[in-house]
């Protein structure tokens, strides 16, 4: 055997080893997530640790090292499938082999501590029991950028391990473009007489209706049953494990159905790239998204340019109603919908109104970007949190649960994810776009034909993983680059009907 052909066969069963700890270690955080017993955390929390160290030893091992710089000495001779997995193992190498094992090993076991301590204090709403996790997990983040390196903004790097090639520069650019869009809008619409009523949406609706309801749009939408479920979560959350196995959580109000239904078709939105991924890329690391805002732009494509259009809700309001105990008896569907597209100012992230969605966003990147270049420091986080949202938003916390805590993110250590949620929005609106092209979006939701649209997108992107970088997606989808204008349009034209805006 030559030396070429050890090195495919070494290097496969190192990616094939390396996806099995990933899925282990998926389904640990999922059960951590979804019901684990309290007592059990900080056990579990180490065994989390210890198959996330065995993966993380064997992608930084001498024997992948080896495999890698005798595979791209030959890559012109490698598949294109083969080539592109490498070029990946190569990049988490160069981040990885960088990191300590055991500081590793003690990273990962202070965010699954540290998210647990974060359950605890959003309940209370008292950021001081969890500041000192975070002042940790950031002290960490910063040593391992010194270690990584980076060029310009120290930010860069990070944001570069959920969105390639984006930078600070970039994301600059695009979210100053949807500011100075959305803000004057946003006062247009606070001054109009027409806002939609909306008292109707807060009346009882209770948990198990709410799920049923939830469980029959994710199958019209296509979620596969026999690769998934439908569980409950503080923070909901869609998890692959692989594409056979793809899970969803929601989380309900029963004041506010809204949560759960537009969570569950969000994360449903999530779970059927995962689902749809090719089987050819299982056990390497081309076995999921392109990145995370390719990611988010399905999930925020599926909640906002299918969800809450018109036409889905001529399908689903009659539907709706039988799970609704009469909530809606009274409700014409034209009203039903302007309320479901209320716009305004909110607290909560999640469950903010399309408009106003990526304000939320804009508050996380400044504090994160703040956070990595020495402006901030995380013991004043929640002041300057409360601070940045009165200035985005016109509204201010009145505590910490509403505010700096609301999001599990940076207990999980995920910094520089948030501008990938912005950025995912920009991407549905230029494939909403394109998609047009081929058929009007609104007359296959009419037709209830939403398995064209899911077909559509395993085509253009689901099927793909890894395959293609984010720019090469939105080129081959959209002939153009990264390209803010087509939501700023959808977002004009649709809140300027909802209000009679002139």
């Amino acid at each position: 055997m030559t030396n070429f052909q050890n090195a495919i066969e070494t290097y496969e069963a190192l990616t094939q080893k390396i996806a099995s700890y990933h899925e282990a270690t998926g389904l640990v955080a999922w059960d951590m997530r979804t019901g684990a017993p309290k007592k059990g955390i900080a056990q579990r929390s180490e065994v989390l640790g210890t198959l996330s160290e065995e993966g993380f030893l064997l992608q930084t091992s001498d024997a992948m090292k080896q495999a890698l710089t005798t595979l791209l000495a030959s890559k012109n001779e490698l598949s294109e499938k083969t080539r592109r997995s490498v070029e990946e193992s190569k990049k988490t190498y160069d981040l990885s082999a960088k990191i300590p094992a055991e500081k590793f090993r003690a990273h990962t076991v202070l965010c699954a501590q540290a998210e647990s301590a974060w359950e605890g204090a959003k309940v209370s709403g008292d950021f001081a029991s969890f500041q000192p996790y975070l002042e940790k997990i950031v002290a960490n983040t910063k040593e391992f950028l010194e270690l990584w390196g980076y060029e310009g903004n120290p930010y860069n790097t990070l944001m570069d391990q959920f969105e390639p090639g984006i930078t600070v520069e970039t994301v600059d650019r695009v979210f100053g473009q949807v500011r100075e869009a959305i803000v004057p809008l946003l006062e247009k619409i606070k001054q109009s007489p027409n806002a939609p009523e909306t008292d109707f949406l807060f009346r009882s609706f209770p948990q198990d209706k709410q799920k049923a309801f939830s469980l029959d749009v994710l199958k019209s939408m296509g979620y596969d049953f026999d690769a998934g479920r439908l569980d409950t979560a503080v923070h909901p959350f869609a998890i692959g494990l692989n594409p056979n196995d793809v899970r969803v959580t929601t989380k309900y109000d029963e004041k506010d159905f809204r949560t759960a239904v537009f969570g569950t078709i969000h994360e449903g939105g999530h779970a059927l790239y995962e689902q749809n991924i090719s089987e050819d890329l299982i056990g390497s690391p081309l076995c999921s998204a392109a990145s995370y805002g390719i990611h988010e732009s399905q999930s925020l494509f599926w909640e906002n340019f299918v969800g809450r259009d018109t036409a889905f809700w001529d399908n689903h309001y009659t539907q709706l109603k039988t799970y609704a105990n009469e909530q809606f008896d009274n409700v014409s569907q034209a009203d039903f919908y302007r309320a479901i597209n209320v716009a305004g100012p909110s607290l909560i992230r999640i469950e903010a109104d399309e408009l106003t969605y990526c304000l939320h966003i804009m508050v996380r990147y400044e504090i994160e970007k703040g956070l990595f270049d020495g402006t901030y420091e995380v013991k004043d986080l929640p002041a300057i949190w409360n601070d940045k949202m009165e200035e985005y938003l016109g509204i201010r916390p009145e505590n910490d649960a509403k505010g700096v805590l609301q999001d599990v993110h940076w207990a999980g250590g995920s910094f520089g994810y948030f501008p990938s949620y912005a950025l995912g929005y920009i991407y549905a609106a230029q494939f909403a776009k394109s998609m047009e092209s081929d058929f009007s979006l609104t007359d296959i939701i009419q037709k209830e034909e939403l398995g064209t649209i899911t077909s559509w997108l395993t085509k253009n992107v689901h099927q793909h993983g890894k395959m293609k970088t984010p720019s090469e997606l939105v080129q081959d989808i959209t002939g153009g680059p990264l390209d803010a204008q087509p939501l700023i349009d959808y977002l004009t034209a649709k809140y300027t009907e909802i209000y009679k805006l002139d």
